[in-house]
């Protein structure tokens, strides 16, 4: 396996750049995934890794080699497509086969790959099928196993599951975050969704107009945005942020008044008398009761959404809108006039013009160690 390392890498086409001066060091056996909006340049930097597309400026290494201009064929790399990218006229045993069949692998270490990767992705019953009698996600498996076969140095994975009804995307999921522990292999995935990345990435790479915002582990993201567009990206429903003015160090919304705690509080001494953006995820929300003695949100319901397990529902705070996440069945109703308490401790805040995160600054939660063996 091998570590990859961009250094001030760039992709140009014509007059337009794609991806600009993207820094990244990916440790041998991490699962890197790479997130953002469509048009953010993630495929294309993994299409640069994989050498299917140029790189205009920078130097890419995989292991200790400069693969700028090595061609695809001698990076080690072994890549999955969303489109599967099977041979019909193939069986599932061919298909896997067939890329070492070209490099003129020996018959016997073939038939012992190809099987050790069936059994491994439980897919040993199918190697006689053809493509078109197979479902989404066996089509899947296969296009996931001809890649094992190959035992590349590296896995580049392009939203292999986007083809996928939601139930099934779950389910491969958690394989490919086993396959990757089993096999104990460098991984860098690609997708859009950002459900995909908190779950499986070892860190996450969030791009947007070709420039990486933040690199860290999931719960880094989730707790500690670098900026308003790294907080509203992570975490589902998205992060609620209101417009508020600074009053005596307090967050003024409309006839809600919001007192914030520790460093934020001290950061907001510098925005006294001006606007900011104040940052809430629905899941740290919740009715006030009676019993409430701290600072709440004032607004009518516009919007209720039982669930199930919770219910969502969307409030209106002084002309600006916000999601509650609520446990269980909370019985409200559009119309109803309601406060809502807030987790303190969770509390965002941004600077109105750069977007940039104030007060809730660090990492504390570290990447899990990769192991050696």
């Amino acid at each position: 396996m091998a570590e990859v390392v961009l250094q001030n890498v760039y992709k140009r086409y014509g007059k337009t750049t794609a991806v600009k001066d993207f820094n990244l060091h990916i440790q041998d056996k991490e699962f890197m995934v790479f997130v953002g909006p469509s048009g953010c340049g993630k495929s294309t930097t993994l299409r640069m890794i994989a050498g299917l597309e140029e790189i205009s400026d920078g130097t890419l290494r995989i292991g200790e080699r400069v693969v700028n201009d090595v061609p695809p064929k001698d990076r080690d790399i072994a890549m999955v497509f969303q489109n599967y990218a099977l041979y019909p006229h193939m069986n599932v045993y061919e298909n896997m086969a067939f890329g070492l069949r070209l490099r003129k692998t020996p018959k016997a270490d073939i038939d012992r790959r190809v099987r050790d990767a069936a059994r491994i992705l439980q897919i040993e019953h199918l190697l006689a099928r053809k493509p078109k009698e197979l479902s989404g996600g066996q089509r899947q498996r296969v296009a996931l196993g001809r890649a094992i076969v190959r035992e590349p140095k590296v896995f580049l994975m392009d939203e292999p599951l986007s083809n996928l009804d939601a139930k099934l995307r779950v389910e491969m999921r958690s394989q490919i975050s086993q396959l990757h522990r089993r096999l104990g292999t460098t991984i860098i995935y690609v997708t859009h969704d950002q459900v995909e990345a908190m779950t499986m990435g070892t860190r996450i790479v969030v791009m947007r107009d070709g420039l990486i915002q933040q690199v860290d582990t999931p719960l880094n993201l989730y707790d500690y945005p670098r900026n308003k567009f790294v907080a509203g990206f992570i975490g589902s429903p998205s992060m609620n942020f209101l417009t508020a003015t600074v009053q005596g160090g307090q967050f003024k919304i409309g006839d809600s008044v919001i007192r914030p705690e520790g460093t934020l509080a001290e950061s907001l001494r510098a925005y006294e008398g001006k606007q900011i953006w104040m940052g809430i995820r629905p899941e740290h929300l919740d009715l006030a009761t009676d019993m409430t003695s701290g600072p709440t949100l004032i607004g009518k319901i516009l919007v209720v959404e039982p669930l199930g397990a919770q219910t969502d529902i969307i409030v209106d705070i002084a002309g600006q809108t916000l999601t509650a996440k609520l446990e269980g069945h909370a019985r409200v109703a559009p119309g109803d006039d309601v406060r809502l308490t807030l987790e303190l401790p969770r509390l965002h805040a941004f600077d109105y013009q750069t977007e940039d995160s104030l007060g809730r600054r660090g990492s504390p939660v570290e990447a899990p160690a990769i192991s050696a063996d």
